[in-house]
């Protein structure tokens, strides 16, 4: 016992087992040091190391050979993807009519976004009663006027009965909300016609009908667009296309690692071509892919978080970074997309794809964060039962600006007060604003696209889907 470290550990009611560091009581793990001593490892700032340490860690940094064989990859290329601060459009639209709120703090540094989404809190709660409500019913008024045409569509498709009826592999994992959220996320694609008409177009160029080529030069597999899966996961959304639809090439795009992947069964199928990219989508340059150069692919994804959703637009628009964020042409090898958008509430404006619609709609980037912040409260309404009036929020805001004949009370009062159905419709207004931005912004670049609810709420409160095909196929 006398040579145990004697950090006291509540959860396992005993002391810790390893070692002293001599002449210290504690171990390497447990002995006190100052905070400030510690600084985040440059290589990956999610573990941290002493500043005296700091030249020896990078040289054995466990992510030190994952990161170098990284920046080696034809397809890394830092930051293409990410977007700027200051779009060129932005800066004509400010020179035009210069925006002053010394309330609204100053754009922090990307990788700070927990200091904005505290300092956007901070703020709302700051902004006196009137200029509160007046956000508040520029929200709503920009609602009515640009989110008219979202429609449900929820799909129960007969391609995937495989799984629906749960005749697949029993190894994979079955979860059925995920399920019906895959099968109509792929019903809305069908329809849509981003899968069907690409597969039977090409059936029919290269098959006699009995599936033989109709010529010697007939490439059938290559002539089918490939399914590149962003923010892909464990996979199992492409896991069912390649399932129901016989997609031969598969490339799934993500920056961490999982247990339980589809990629085992996907490697287990044959003749298909499968590729996983362990990268971040703002690092990657998919035109730089040696497998998929030149050929047609489809973008999906599935909760897309955040900024990620623009990253991936940026990716396969070849919208880059040193680009304004303009009117532009289609990618001629995307065929189509479908990504189920989500958490609003890490979207950042350097990121965002229409940061000009956005301001052509009164919203100046600071306004923009709060919204941001307002998102997270969609989340906040008891899904347990479906409300389809949630975006009718009209009754909603009016009984929000009636607790102002309360009292005195602040902002803060006034938002603790709220009901969390009046929280989660004002939430859901916001998040609609910045999809239907992203739409725009497809349309602008040429595709034939729509937004829509693609699943009940009682499935998941994150149940939008926006879709899109190149004018080719209509």
């Amino acid at each position: 016992m006398d040579n145990r470290c004697k950090f006291w550990l509540p959860k396992k009611k005993r002391f810790c087992a390893n070692v002293p560091l001599s002449p210290s009581l504690f171990c390497g793990n447990h002995t006190p040091r100052s905070n400030s001593q510690w600084i985040p490892c440059p290589i990956d700032p999610s573990h941290s190391v002493l500043e005296e340490n700091l030249e020896g860690h990078l040289r054995r940094c466990p992510l030190l050979k994952q990161v170098e064989s990284l920046t080696h990859q034809p397809f890394y290329q830092k930051g293409i993807n990410a977007g700027q601060e200051e779009d060129q459009q932005e800066i004509e639209a400010l020179s035009s009519e210069r925006v002053e709120d010394s309330a609204l703090p100053d754009e922090p540094k990307s990788g700070e976004f927990s200091y904005i989404l505290s300092e956007m809190k901070r703020t709302v709660y700051s902004m006196s009663l009137p200029d509160f409500y007046k956000l508040v019913e520029k929200i709503d008024s920009v609602h009515k006027s640009i989110c008219k045409d979202i429609h449900e569509s929820y799909k129960v498709l007969e391609a995937c009965g495989i799984w629906i009826n749960r005749e697949v592999d029993r190894k994979l994992p079955f979860q059925e909300k995920h399920v019906m959220q895959q099968v109509s996320i792929l019903g809305n694609m069908d329809e849509f016609g981003v899968i069907k008409s690409l597969v039977a177009k090409e059936r029919a160029n290269c098959d006699d009908g009995n599936g033989f080529p109709v010529r010697d030069d007939c490439d059938y597999e290559n002539g089918v667009p490939a399914v590149v899966e962003f923010g892909a996961g464990r996979g199992y959304l492409t896991q069912m296309l390649a399932d129901c639809y016989g997609i031969k090439r598969v490339f799934l795009v993500e920056r961490k690692s999982y247990k339980l992947k589809a990629d085992r069964s996907l490697r287990q199928k044959e003749s298909l071509i499968f590729q996983r990219l362990r990268i971040d989508i703002e690092d990657l340059n998919l035109n730089a892919v040696g497998t998929l150069r030149g050929g047609p692919y489809i973008a999906i994804g599935k909760h897309l978080c955040g900024p990620a959703t623009d990253l991936t637009l940026r990716c396969c628009l070849g919208e880059q970074s040193n680009q304004s964020n303009g009117g532009g042409s289609v990618n001629p090898n995307l065929r189509g997309l479908a990504i189920a958008t989500c958490c609003h509430h890490l979207c950042q404006w350097k990121h965002y794809i229409n940061k000009k619609y956005i301001l052509d709609l009164g919203i100046t980037k600071e306004e923009f964060h709060v919204i941001i912040w307002f998102t997270s409260w969609a989340v906040d309404a008891d899904h347990s039962t479906d409300l389809p009036d949630i975006t009718d929020c009209g009754f909603h805001l009016e009984s929000i600006e009636k607790k102002q004949c309360d009292g005195d009370n602040g902002v803060e009062d006034v938002v603790r007060n709220m009901k969390p159905v009046e929280r989660a419709a004002l939430g859901f207004m916001c998040k609609q604003i910045i999809d239907m931005g992203r739409l725009m912004w497809m349309k602008e670049h040429g595709l034939e696209a729509q937004f829509v609810k693609y699943v009940p709420s009682t499935v998941s409160p994150e149940n939008h889907l926006l879709i899109a095909k190149s004018t080719n196929l209509s």
